[in-house]
């Protein structure tokens, strides 16, 4: 809950309604969130090219949820599975204000209902 009482409105990707988030879903998505306080993501919301960071489409995805401070919980419980370099940006986002790996939808909630 939000400090004043107010429960906050967390979602999935699957509660929106959402497609895949490919490149051409990336503006869907984010439109979506600006509805709620905290969105979801797991490994089934996300294109097998979010994990390939040559792409850029993990880089274009964390922008945009900063730039509109969405926050965004990415469920992977295992990045390593991703190869050494998405395991580093996991680990790096496991502490980020806005942007955070997480290993369960569970811990994914906890974290987004405790934001202020």
């Amino acid at each position: 809950m939000k400090n004043s009482g107010v429960p906050r409105v967390i979602a999935t990707a699957r509660d929106l309604g959402l497609a895949e988030l490919t490149w051409a879903e990336v503006n869907t998505v984010v439109g979506a969130a600006l509805g709620v306080d905290g969105l979801i993501l797991t490994e089934r919301d996300v294109a097998p090219e979010f994990f390939d960071l040559r792409s850029g489409l993990a880089g274009e995805v964390f922008q945009k949820f900063t730039n509109y401070r969405v926050p965004v919980a990415l469920v992977v419980p295992d990045g390593a599975a991703y190869g050494e370099r998405f395991a580093e940006l996991a680990h790096e986002h496991r502490r980020h204000p806005l942007i955070r790996f997480v290993a369960t939808e569970a811990e994914a909630r906890t974290w987004l209902e405790s934001l202020p």
